[in-house]
């Protein structure tokens, strides 16, 4: 099973806090990363050394792929949220759409995720 891993659920992590969905997720090769995570944590890295242990380990997983089909689900799902009242940003949209294209869990503990999975087929852990 893949593992779509969010910025907030890395933020955790490399903060040193028990995250168990992806410490199992790295154990297993399972974890996925969404490139919009990828500037997100490298841009919030305040140290140099946090910004190269970051890179190191970002650069030994494998990359959700974002051809021009996933950009239109990415579209498509803020278009079928907004008409239910939900409004995602396209960042957090590319996310959720990359563990959808993948049939994937998402981990985040962002609650912007919960308003999507109440709307769309999201499988979503938090730990």
């Amino acid at each position: 099973m893949s593992v779509v891993v969010d910025t907030s659920s890395w933020i955790d992590f490399f903060a040193g806090l028990p995250v168990p969905t992806l410490e199992e997720a790295l154990a297993h090769g399972a974890a996925v990363l969404p490139p919009i995570v990828a500037a997100e944590l490298v841009s919030g890295a305040r140290r140099e050394t946090d910004r190269e242990a970051i890179v190191e380990l970002l650069g030994e997983l494998p990359v959700h792929e974002t051809p021009l089909a996933h950009w239109i689900g990415v579209g498509e799902l803020r278009r079928r949220l907004q008409r239910k009242g939900v409004s995602v940003s396209t960042p957090d949209a590319h996310v959720a759409q990359c563990a959808l294209d993948r049939d994937a869990v998402l981990l985040s503990r962002d609650a912007v995720f919960a308003r999507v999975a109440a709307h769309a087929p999201l499988r979503l852990r938090t730990s």
